[in-house]
């Protein structure tokens, strides 16, 4: 209704569409294909928050991390994200010390060839690890360069990265890796990975790649020798669930035996390849970690499919690993967080029931009954309401969430 979307409204996308049922009106579901540009133009279409009004939805995102028992996130910005000026709300939260959920961002090129011209004008205004233990500048990427970007829409044929590809990204790494800057760069395919494993291998041997934790982020398909080729070069992989969204496009694409081996996660472990755990939220999946989690120790896709075999799937305790201890590296914090120990920040969540105890399919549920982030409470539930932080204001009338609910946002009653 705020969108101004009925069942008259025409679509200008190029690609993707409205669900609609059979008299034609909007269901409120928007697919967006084969790449997330219908989706970020409806986005654009919502109403404008002011800077307070975005300093508040902001915080409300945040406790609602909280509820799910995140203390720390790394983000890789996305389309339409540009630095500094979108970062004046985050950058505010950090001074007036409201930040409740600790942030490491990358910076994620906006031009189509002139993302040179970006990194070079950031590498003005900001350096690596530049910022506090709450907020700080992590590095670049997800996105180095427009042409060096393989989409994930399974339900489509894999995308063929452009020959002048190398081309683009050769200037990018040389400035990059001659700066000291670390990169994660997102890759979904083998054949994509070859491309751009051999162009880092090339520029970081001229260069210099060695201690820039780099990370290459995603990786449904690739083999062996590419985990491997990454562990060599110093890097990491960071990967998500965003298949357990697609699997039927998968299946019906590439059939049960590729289902059965996509986003091989043992293969990573037994790699030696540093490896952490993500959502790829908030556009691509859900920013809930409890349903990652849940995907990677069940083997099941959201539908209920089951993808992996037995011995595919992880133990509860190293999804939970991944999700803690082991995320510390890809932000170049080992020593510093994601472990209850001395020296250590005070960040930890008392869960609202036993991980290790409950059934498989209720891990999606678990939320947390406490969080603390710098040993300061920032959610309390449970047994613990009565160390509540102060109820937050609402949010604007129009806002689909008191409405509908969220992960970590219940709606209202």
């Amino acid at each position: 209704r705020v969108l101004g979307i009925d069942s008259h409204y025409y679509e200008p996308f190029v690609s993707g569409r409205l669900e609609r049922d059979d008299r034609g009106n909007p269901t409120g579901l928007a697919l967006a294909r084969p790449n997330a540009q219908p989706l970020y133009a409806l986005l654009d279409m919502a109403p404008k928050l002011d800077f307070e009004q975005q300093v508040l939805s902001t915080k409300h995102y945040f406790r609602s991390l909280n509820r799910l028992g995140l203390t720390s996130a790394l983000d890789c910005a996305g389309g339409f994200l540009n630095y500094p000026d979108d970062y004046g709300v985050i950058s505010e939260l950090n001074r007036r010390g409201e930040q409740t959920v600790r942030i490491g961002y990358q910076l994620f090129a906006q031009r189509p060839l002139f993302e040179i011209d970006d990194f070079k004008r950031w590498h003005d205004i900001v350096k690596p690890d530049q910022g506090d233990d709450y907020l700080k500048c992590v590095g670049a990427g997800e996105m180095l360069v427009a042409s060096a970007y393989d989409f994930e829409d399974f339900s489509y044929p894999r995308p063929e990265l452009p020959k002048r590809m190398e081309g683009d990204l050769r200037p990018v790494l040389e400035f990059l890796f001659e700066n000291r800057w670390p990169i994660r760069f997102h890759c979904t395919y083998e054949e994509s990975a070859h491309r751009l494993l051999a162009l880092v291998e090339e520029v970081g041997r001229d260069k210099g790649i060695d201690e820039l934790n780099w990370i290459f982020d995603h990786g449904e398909t690739v083999s062996e020798r590419t985990m491997e080729w990454v562990a060599r070069l110093g890097g990491g992989i960071s990967y998500q669930n965003r298949i357990a969204f697609q699997t039927t496009a998968y299946r019906d694409r590439y059939g049960e035996a590729a289902l059965r081996d996509v986003m091989p996660v043992r293969k990573m472990m037994a790699s030696g390849v540093p490896l952490a755990a993500g959502t790829d939220a908030t556009r691509v999946s859900s920013y809930n970690p409890w349903l990652a989690i849940h995907w990677a120790v069940s083997g099941k896709g959201r539908g209920g499919d089951v993808m992996w075999a037995p011995e595919n799937r992880l133990t509860r305790e190293v999804a939970l690993r991944h999700w803690t201890a082991a995320g510390a590296w890809f932000s170049r914090e080992q020593g510093k967080k994601g472990q209850l120990m001395p020296g250590q920040f005070a960040d930890l969540a008392v869960l609202d029931r036993d991980y290790f105890e409950v059934a498989e399919d209720e891990i999606t549920e678990i939320t947390a009954d406490l969080t603390l982030t710098g040993g300061k409470i920032v959610y309390a539930g449970g047994p613990f309401a009565y160390h509540a932080p102060a109820p937050l204001p609402e949010l604007p009338d129009w806002s689909p969430v008191p409405v509908f609910g969220a992960p970590g946002a219940p709606a209202a009653n």
